[in-house]
């Protein structure tokens, strides 16, 4: 069972490993403590929904989104231009997702969608 402290213990890590980590990859303009402004709305969120045990495909693209925004939020404030690798690692958590999610629809089969129909029904 997730129980709240837990949570709570775990996402703090979390976010304090991940603005340190951010910390020593960018330009020496931009604090941890300002990383973690940018980054700590994304991380509450995501404990939220890690405690309501979202689905995991769900909780995976929230995930990528949350992650993205937060690389744009730090674009944002930093004074200097973000070093190009850093905006490639705000795609890539997208990317996989996106791949992953194709790659099991491509596995089960699925039929692609129909195109919109021009007529439409009244009722």
């Amino acid at each position: 069972m997730r129980h709240p402290i837990d949570i709570v213990a775990m996402f703090a890590a979390i976010w304090l490993l991940a603005s340190m980590v951010l910390d020593a990859l960018t330009p020496k303009d931009l604090t941890a403590v300002m990383i973690g402004i940018a980054i700590g709305p994304a991380v509450i969120i995501t404990a939220v929904f890690y405690y309501l045990r979202c689905q995991r495909t769900d909780f995976a693209v929230l995930f990528a989104a949350l992650w993205l925004i937060s690389d744009v939020a730090i674009g944002f404030m930093s004074p200097n231009s973000l070093p190009n690798f850093l905006i490639v690692i705000g795609f890539v958590p997208a990317l996989v997702v996106g791949a992953v999610l194709y790659g099991q629809r491509f596995r089960r089969g699925d039929e692609r969608l129909a195109w919109p129909s021009a007529r439409r029904s009244w009722r």
